[in-house]
């Protein structure tokens, strides 16, 4: 190499070459990496974009629900309810009845039933279905029976009060052997009773008192359930025996005969029967039956000065005239049941719903 390449070499190795490539900066290098990891990006990395006004409209609708919400839960709390879940009060089932409640229901709106509702604008809607509404309290050790005795004879004071009012065979008129045999067949009033009911009905020997029965030629029960609400209570009674005593509304959804029928009106049957589970070393009696103390019965809907052994639903314009005495809530158990039908009074009570 001559001297004046050499001195060439040494002169640009400190000065560098005009356009020799340069290593970039450390800002440069960060700058770099960031926009590629932002590939889409239009804008600069040192560009400014304000942001936008915020609107006000959720602000106005959330304030308005909210003001809904208020009103609502002050002035229809049942509405809210039902709205986020909790279902219409209005149409959840009772829980079962323990004691005597202390007023009537709560008044509903009065809706006309149909073949599909037949319940539809009756407190009754709210009740259990058949048996389920009959109430049997613990059983404990009374009088000359065990607590396993007494549960035994708490379940069939049940089954009868289920066999005399909603067996679908005696609902059709059948005869209610099923809950004949639970009565003790040594009482001879009241065996007497039942054989002169079921042969000459009578306005004294009437089957209504103790059994409910319909017409086949004349009503039909409309579907398959009867609502029930009612309890059973026991005591120690005479002679250390078992006194039970079944407080039940029946309501019966019925409609006329005719196939086509489809006006729907409702029965409603409230009875009261006392049974004495007697001491056997005491009382003659059959094992598993019982001695029938009392009946009562308060009844809507059924015939007025109906003797005939079947209940007589009113249609049509028979409802207006098949009544003439007080006006009686017959969904109101917070009252005793005021006709004892053992001595019958003149007259039929005015149902003020059904």
């Amino acid at each position: 190499m001559s001297d004046e390449e050499w001195e060439r070499f040494l002169r640009e190795s400190v000065n560098g070459v005009a356009d020799a490539p340069k290593e970039p900066s450390a800002r440069a290098r960060q700058v770099a990496r960031r926009l590629r990891a932002e590939p889409d990006r239009t804008d600069g990395w040192r560009t400014y974009t304000p942001p936008r006004p915020r609107r006000r409209k959720g602000w106005y609708v959330g304030g308005l629900l909210a003001l809904v919400m208020v009103l609502g839960v002050a002035l229809a709390p049942e509405r809210i309810h039902a709205l986020f879940g909790g279902g219409d009060p209005q149409s959840q089932p009772l829980p079962a009845e323990t004691e005597r409640p202390e007023q009537a229901p709560s008044a509903v709106p009065a809706l006309r039933p149909t073949l599909d509702e037949p319940f539809k604008g009756s407190p009754a809607a709210r009740w259990a279905n058949g048996s389920a509404g009959i109430t049997v309290p613990e059983a404990e050790a009374t009088g000359w029976m065990t607590t396993a005795q007494v549960e035994q004879a708490l379940a069939k004071s049940r089954t009868f009060m289920v066999a005399s009012n909603l067996d679908p065979r005696v609902l059709r008129g059948e005869h209610p052997e099923k809950a004949i045999k639970l009565i003790n067949p040594h009482q001879q009033d009241v065996q007497a009773f039942l054989k002169a009911a079921f042969r000459t009905p009578s306005k004294d020997r009437d089957p209504l008192l103790l059994f409910s029965r319909f017409e086949t030629s004349k009503a039909r029960l409309v579907g398959d359930v009867v609502k029930t609400r009612g309890r059973i209570t026991y005591q120690e009674g005479d002679r250390g025996a078992l006194q039970v005593t079944a407080d039940v509304t029946f309501v019966y959804p019925v409609t006329r005969a005719a196939s086509d029928s489809d006006e729907v009106v409702r029965t409603i049957v409230r009875r009261e029967v006392v049974m004495s589970w007697d001491d056997p070393s005491k009382v003659i009696t059959e094992p598993g039956t019982f001695s029938v103390l009392s009946y009562k019965l308060d009844m809507t809907n059924g015939g007025c000065d109906n003797h005939t052994g079947y209940f007589q639903p009113p249609f049509g314009a028979e409802q207006s005239t098949s009544a003439a005495g007080a006006a009686v809530d017959p969904y109101d158990r917070s009252t005793a049941i005021g006709q004892d039908m053992q001595t019958p009074q003149d007259g039929c009570a005015i149902a003020t719903r059904s």
